[in-house]
């Protein structure tokens, strides 16, 4: 178990004891994987989102695109947003590279709010940060990269280098 569901659920059964109508949703209870890199991810996965018949689109970015993630050479991973296809509504957020477990709760945060991808592309984020890869990945749910060398089409390394490209 992770100590974080377990706050939360003891908070849970606290409030429920003193007599209050407390809510957990388990859907938004953060995974996270303490490896180098690190692993995150909240809501619901590709292969779930299929298995249910949602519609979605996705965006994804490479951490070999983030300056920061260069600056301090920690390229390896990517940040993948699922969003409903019709709402934009974001259902789920994977990150596999630097600083994953820090960066997952502002996906948190967005579901928790039922933001939409646009939300959090239209949301301004410091530069140079590892969070910046959030925003990307949620603009690129929209297939508009800011960047002509994120996009596959212009850039075909990006197609080899990163699975998520790869279609």
């Amino acid at each position: 178990m992770l100590a974080h569901k377990a706050e939360e659920e003891g908070i849970y059964a606290v409030e429920h004891m003193a007599g209050q109508k407390p809510h957990i949703d388990h859907n938004l209870i953060p995974g996270v994987v303490y490896t180098w890199p690190e692993v995150a991810s909240v809501g619901r996965t590709e292969e779930q989102l299929k298995d249910e018949g949602v519609e979605y689109k996705s965006g994804s970015f490479p951490f070999k695109a983030s300056g920061r993630a260069r600056a301090s050479m920690d390229t390896d991973g990517v940040v993948k947003v699922l969003a409903d296809a019709h709402t934009d509504e974001i259902l789920g957020v994977h990150i596999c590279g630097p600083r994953a477990a820090d960066m997952i709760a502002e996906a948190v945060v967005a579901m928790e709010y039922r933001a939409s991808a646009e939300d959090i592309g239209r949301m301004s984020h410091a530069h140079p940060t590892f969070t910046e890869a959030m925003k990307e990945a949620a603009l690129g749910r929209h297939w508009r990269p800011r960047l002509a060398h994120l996009s596959p089409s212009a850039n075909p390394t990006l197609k080899r280098c990163c699975p998520f490209h790869r279609r």
